[in-house]
């Protein structure tokens, strides 16, 4: 296969400097936001196993300054019930269309935004306990292994809990970067790791680190609104980048 086209190489690239800087910052996005580039120029079955590979190599690289806010007592029913989810998603894997997945991640994003954006006290949810949160990281899973994108369900869900920025990174990033690495092994397993996908890793992994870094040096000087705000804005970006380029 020849290298990429500079113009797609230049998208590619935008996606995982943008991705890698929420991920840095948030221990959770990567997936949303570099879909929302790199599904204009590779297909699902490329992008999903690069998007968790990437997303892995973040992770790894911003976890130990928040592995002590690892809370595990909160964190085990999410990972036990996604790591089931991921193998069902990626079976799901091959059968993606291309348009319907851009309009579908578009949409949720823009929906989700307006509605954290708009409403001032979003609603505590108290009950469940331990098995509604196990039913998220199983949502969680399933979507890891179908597209990468681990992170949306647990993400809202933890917000919903009325957990504060640490409390939440405490769990989304531990849970993100373990399903995600069970989801390249599951795409492996499935031979979704072709030479296109070695190409792309060689451009992305060290714009991903580059981002990741940038992140983490914002997350220690700003606050929980500001946090709130910002993950909003680039969540919004994407998802309109989504719906434009699935409409065209």
């Amino acid at each position: 296969m020849d290298l990429p086209p500079p113009g797609d190489t230049a998208v590619v690239v935008a996606g995982a400097l943008t991705a890698g800087f929420v991920n840095g910052l948030s221990g959770t996005g990567y997936s949303l936001m570099a879909l929302g580039f790199w599904l204009h120029v590779m297909s699902p079955t490329t992008a999903a196993p690069l998007t968790a590979l990437c997303s892995v190599s973040g992770h790894i690289q911003s976890l130990p300054r928040i592995w002590r806010g690892v809370i595990w007592k909160r964190l085990w029913p999410f990972l036990a019930a996604g790591i089931v989810g991921v193998p069902l998603g990626t079976a799901l894997l091959g059968h993606i269309r291309l348009q319907p997945l851009k309009l579908s991640v578009g949409c949720f994003l823009i929906l989700y935004c307006c509605w954290m954006a708009f409403v001032r006290r979003p609603p505590i949810v108290h009950g469940g306990g331990r098995l509604a949160d196990a039913g998220i990281g199983l949502i969680g899973g399933v979507l890891g292994g179908m597209a990468s994108m681990s992170g949306p369900a647990p993400t809202l869900w933890t917000q919903l809990r009325g957990w504060n920025m640490h409390e939440q990174r405490g769990v989304n990033q531990p849970f993100n970067m373990s399903i995600l690495a069970a989801a390249l092994v599951s795409a492996a397993v499935a031979g979704f790791l072709d030479r296109t996908f070695l190409i792309w890793t060689a451009i992305t992994l060290p714009t991903t680190f580059i981002g990741a870094r940038l992140g983490l040096l914002v997350y220690g000087r700003i606050d929980d609104r500001q946090f709130r705000w910002l993950i909003l804005g680039l969540l919004a970006l994407s998802g309109t980048s989504l719906i434009l380029s699935g409409l065209g």
